[in-house]
Parts: structure tokens; C-alpha cells; sequence
């Protein structure tokens, strides 16, 4: 039975969304992603640099516990999102199903951000790893609340595929420059510190990670306005049904739904590829000076993102999901290789800085494909489910691949400490006012080899489970017609069904 009202025709033709909303669904997207964005690679750093420095902490013993802190987060991340899809799913508002999460969610996420960097002042290693575990964990839990739900919106925004999938590409470009966006911040608040406190206070404030703090607090504040804005702008127009599902069925959907499942086990088959994030942050500092500065590293990619995504758009008008998605990714692992053998030629000197920052920019063009295509390609899963069980269930769809994305995250950042603190020979700050202590060459190359070759195998393991994927050409258009036949019928049943109520009810 639909719940809400929808204007349904034999077409695909019709548009549905106003023009503000689809500028709304990515202001929103920005929010979220302006503070989620960047906070997992610097909470690394916090914890393993800054939150206990002086305290007499062994450092091997401190990677190893930053390693497993967030891998158990990754797990907690994986289970929540199959908990947060099937309770999305169950939701039952005027607002709709989705936009009270993200709504009501903003401000709970804004403060556990906040929290995550105040550390306890103690010089037990005991209770330093117990407030890691707990904080990480629930910063996680809290921002998958958030997250996941503002990634159905997609599937809600619109009946019509083709609107829809516009309407993901420009939101997804828009969450590509709000992860830039955190990148900003955290290089302005700095330089006002600066302007503030003078060079040497300034240097002993960012030696305790006081300048990650004020960062968080303004993009925390900002991600509060963005996801309002779309929160009072936007709609849901897709009707769900009324059918409650239980824990074993949202795994069981999961894990029988074929296409569904082979878009879900790219991020598996590709957990590696985002180990680059994590040591950017310490490229940044040893090539260009400052961890500030990542923003001024990862700028050519997030460009080369935002074209990326447009690109696809246009390629998508050409080719299937399926095509593209391959396509893309044979592209980007075939960039980051060039970059190595370059960046491995010249040597890590500033004779680098200008030709990393120019292949940077070609090497992001594939994030386009891994932002984009995939929730396009959830979408028509869904429609896929509904066409087969007359169910339609965008939080557990979300939350299956969300399941295999935090699965995999956890993968990545169990993978990223050990190859950036333990295999690369880094090197802490034993300094309370020095924030990065000088590595030595080998350390420095590999750095390189973690940020451009160990992605590329990864990017091309991604790709392996869309060779299976067939909800393409005929099959697609054949399930989006019926189901929009089924929609134009139900609603004129329910027109029909209340003129004779008006009708017996004028008669009497």
C-alpha cells in the first residue's frame, strides 16, 4: 500500500523535482560531507600525534591501538548500517523516511565531532585506549545515523531514473567539494590563529591539536545550516510500503539480491584503495610543510573529482552504468601508477611538488565514477526489488552497501596505520611543541608507494564484481516502465475510490 500520495505516469519523461530542490539535495549532501569528510584521517593523526603526546606512551604500542581502534569502529560502523537501514525502512513520518534522520541527526553529530577531539589529560595508557575505543565507535555510529539516510535520498527524490540520476551527479559533485570544503577550514582557522596568538603560541596551540578542535566546531556548525536548508527544501516522492521487516530479512535482502550484491562488494574487493587518504595528510607535511596544507595537496584531486563527476554524467548518456563504472576505474588505477613511476623518478624533494599536484588532478577524475555511479546503480536496485517483491525498501538497499562500505572502511583503516606507522618506519614527535618529527628517505618513498600503487591494485579489484551486474539496457527499461504503470494504476484506483466516498457521502 503507498503512504504517500505520488503522481505516477506510463513515462519517464515527466520531471518531477523543482530545480531548488536538486541544488537543496546537494547542499545537503556538502553539509554532511563538510564535517564527515575529513574527519576520519585527522582523528588518526590526533589520536597517534597529538591527544597524548608527552605522556610516556610507547609508540609502536600506540600505532598498534590506533590500528585496532578503527577497525573495531569499521565493524560498529558495518553493523549500524544494517540496523539504521532496517529502522529507516520502518519510519513512518509526514516528513517521510529518510529526512528525520538527517534532520534530527545534524546536531547529535555535530557535538560527538566535537568530542572526538578533547582528549583525556591521563598518563594511563589504559584509560587513553578505553576513551579511543568508546569516542571513535560512537562518533561512527552517530554519523552512519546520518549519513546513510542522506544517501537514500536519491532513490526517493523521483520516480523518473533519468531525473533521478541527474539529480545524484550534481548532488554528489556538490559532496565532493564539501569534502574539500573541511579542507578549507582547517587551513583558514590556522592562519587566523596565527593572526591572533603570534607564530610561537600559535606552534604550541597546533602541537596539542587545539587547531583541529576550532576546525571541527566550524564545519559542525556549518553542516548544522547546510542539512537544514535541504531539510525545509526537500521532498520524497517515491511511495514506500508499509511492510515491517525483521533483522534476518534486511540480511537476507542483503545477500540474495544479486546486482544489489555486486555493487555492494566493490567497496570490499576495493578496501585498500583508500589508504591514500591517511598518508596525503603526512604527504602534505613532509612535501609541502604543514598538514594544513593537505587541502593545497588534495585540491588538483578534488578538482579532478568534481570533473569526474561530471564526466560520468556525460559518459552515462553513452554508455550503461556498468560500462562506465569499468571504464573509470581501469582509468584511474592506470593514473596513480603513472604517478608513482614519476613521483618515484624525481625522488620526494620539491622538485616533486609540481608534478604530483598536476597528476593529483588526473587521478581524482575517478573518484567521480565512485561517488556517482554507484548510488545510481542502488537506485535501480531498488526499483529492481519492488518490480520483484512489491517492496520497496531504500534503507536496508542503502544499508547493504553501506554494511560492505563500513566492512570495508574498517579494512582500510585497520590497512592504513600499519602500512603508514609500522611498514613505512614513521617516526613520532617526542617533542610536546613539535607536532612532526623529520623521516628519513625510505620512509618518505614509501609514503608515496602507500598514496599511488598499493590503491591502484585495489581500483582494479573493485571493478571484478560489476562484471556481473545486469541491471542494464532492455532489463532496466522493460522494470521501470511496468513500475510506473503500477503507480499511475494505484493512484487512479485511489481517485476512483475517493469520488465514491464522495459520492455515497452526498447521496446520504
Amino acid at each position: 500500500m503507498a503512504v504517500h500520495k505520488t503522481t505516477a505516469v506510463g513515462t519517464t519523461d515527466k520531471k518531477y523535482m523543482k530545480p531548488s530542490e536538486i541544488v537543496t539535495f546537494g547542499i545537503g549532501l556538502f553539509g554532511v560531507a563538510l564535517l564527515t569528510g575529513w574527519m576520519p584521517d585527522y582523528t588518526m593523526t590526533f589520536f597517534a600525534d597529538f591527544a597524548f603526546k608527552g605522556k610516556g606512551f610507547d609508540s609502536v604500542q600506540l600505532a598498534n591501538i590506533v590500528s585496532l581502534v578503527f577497525g573495531v569502529a569499521g565493524v560498529v560502523g558495518a553493523v549500524c548500517e544494517l540496523v539504521i537501514g532496517m529502522l529507516v525502512d520502518r519510519t513512518r513520518t509526514s516528513l517521510g523516511k529518510v529526512k528525520p534522520w538527517v534532520g534530527f541527526g545534524a546536531i547529535p553529530l555535530a557535538l560527538i565531532s566535537m568530542l572526538v577531539f578533547i582528549a583525556p589529560n591521563t598518563s594511563s595508557f589504559t584509560v587513553a585506549t578505553i576513551w579511543m575505543f568508546v569516542i571513535y565507535a560512537l562518533y561512527t555510529a552517530v554519523s552512519c545515523a546520518v549519513e546513510s539516510p542522506s544517501n537514500c535520498f536519491g532513490a526517493l527524490c523521483s520516480p523518473n531514473p533519468s531525473e533521478r540520476s541527474s539529480a545524484i551527479s550534481i548532488a554528489s559533485f556538490l559532496r565532493s567539494v564539501g569534502q574539500s570544503g573541511g579542507q578549507v577550514v582547517i587551513i583558514v582557522v590556522p592562519l587566523i590563529m596565527k593572526a591572533l596568538m603570534g607564530q610561537q603560541q600559535y606552534k604550541n596551540a597546533e602541537g596539542q591539536g587545539l587547531d583541529l578542535i576550532i576546525s571541527t566546531a566550524v564545519c559542525a556548525l556549518g553542516m548544522i545550516i547546510f542539512v537544514m536548508i535541504f531539510f525545509a527544501n526537500n521532498k520524497e516522492r517515491v511511495p514506500y510500503t508499509s511492510e515491517k521487516v525483521s533483522l534476518a530479512e534486511s540480511i537476507k535482502l542483503v545477500f540474495t539480491n544479486k546486482n544489489l550484491l555486486m555493487v555492494s562488494l566493490t567497496k570490499l574487493f576495493g578496501f585498500g584503495r583508500g589508504v591514500y587518504g591517511t598518508v596525503s595528510l603526512y604527504i602534505a607535511v613532509y612535501l609541502l610543510g604543514s598538514k594544513g596544507l593537505k587541502l593545497a595537496l588534495m585540491l588538483p584531486m578534488g578538482i579532478g573529482t568534481a570533473v569526474g563527476t561530471l564526466l560520468v554524467n556525460l559518459v552515462l548518456k553513452k554508455f550503461s552504468t556498468k560500462r562506465t563504472y569499468i571504464l573509470f576505474c581501469i582509468y584511474g588505477a592506470s593514473a596513480m601508477a603513472i604517478l608513482f613511476l614519476v613521483s618515484r623518478g624525481i625522488g620526494f624533494n620539491s622538485n616533486l611538488v609540481i608534478p604530483f599536484l598536476i597528476l593529483n588532478f588526473f587521478c581524482g577524475i575517478q573518484h567521480g565514477n565512485t561517488n556517482v555511479t554507484p548510488n545510481i546503480m542502488i537506485a535501480d536496485c531498488i526499483d529492481e526489488m519492488e518490480y520483484k517483491t512489491g517492496k520497496r525498501q531504500e534503507g536496508l538497499a542503502y544499508a547493504g552497501y553501506g554494511l560492505f562500505s563500513k566492512i570495508a572502511s574498517a579494512g582500510t583503516k585497520w590497512l592504513a596505520p600499519v602500512l603508514v606507522y609500522t611498514w613505512s618506519g614513521y617516526q613520532f614527535s617526542q617533542s610536546p611543541n613539535v607536532a612532526y618529527a623529520a623521516q628519513n628517505d625510505e620512509v618518505l618513498m614509501k609514503f608515496l608507494a602507500i598514496y599511488t600503487i598499493i590503491p591502484a591494485v585495489f581500483v582494479i579489484l573493485q571493478f571484478v564484481p560489476i562484471l556481473f551486474y545486469d541491471m542494464v539496457g532492455e532489463k532496466k527499461k522493460r522494470i521501470t516502465e511496468a513500475l510506473m504503470e503500477k503507480r499511475a494504476k494505484e493512484e487512479a484506483e485511489a481517485v476512483d475510490e475517493i469520488s465514491d466516498d464522495s459520492a455515497d457521502s452526498i447521496a446520504e
